[in-house]
């Protein structure tokens, strides 16, 4: 009897897992991801500008870059907004900027 119990037990605890195993997306099933490596470099956005592009839609058809608050307001469901900014490339001279002179305060200073 006490082992029935257990597998009982065991079997009602284990049905949560199942259940939501099955709700997750198959690999067939899910849609495929689409991330900004997906955007021609011809058709990103230049600095400064943003761009909305829309799932599933040809690269010749996507609408024109505009700025940032108009694009991020329209942007409809099935789509995406691209920032200019974010494909600008970083010169070395900008992360090996040098720290601004700072005055050291020492006892080399001459007393008047």
């Amino acid at each position: 009897m006490k082992l029935r119990s257990a597998l009982l037990m065991l079997a009602i605890s284990a049905m949560p897992a199942v259940v939501a195993r099955a709700q997750q997306p198959q690999p067939s099933q899910a849609q495929p991801q689409q991330g900004s490596d997906d955007v021609p470099k011809a058709s990103r956005p230049p600095a400064g500008m943003c761009r909305i592009w829309l799932d599933r839609v040809p690269a010749k058809q996507q609408p024109a870059p505009t700025d940032c608050p108009t694009a991020v307001k329209n942007k409809p469901a099935n789509a995406k907004v691209l920032f200019g900014d974010d494909y600008v490339e970083k010169s070395k001279k900008t992360e090996e900027k040098e720290l601004p002179f700072l005055k050291k305060f020492t006892d080399d200073r001459r007393k008047p």
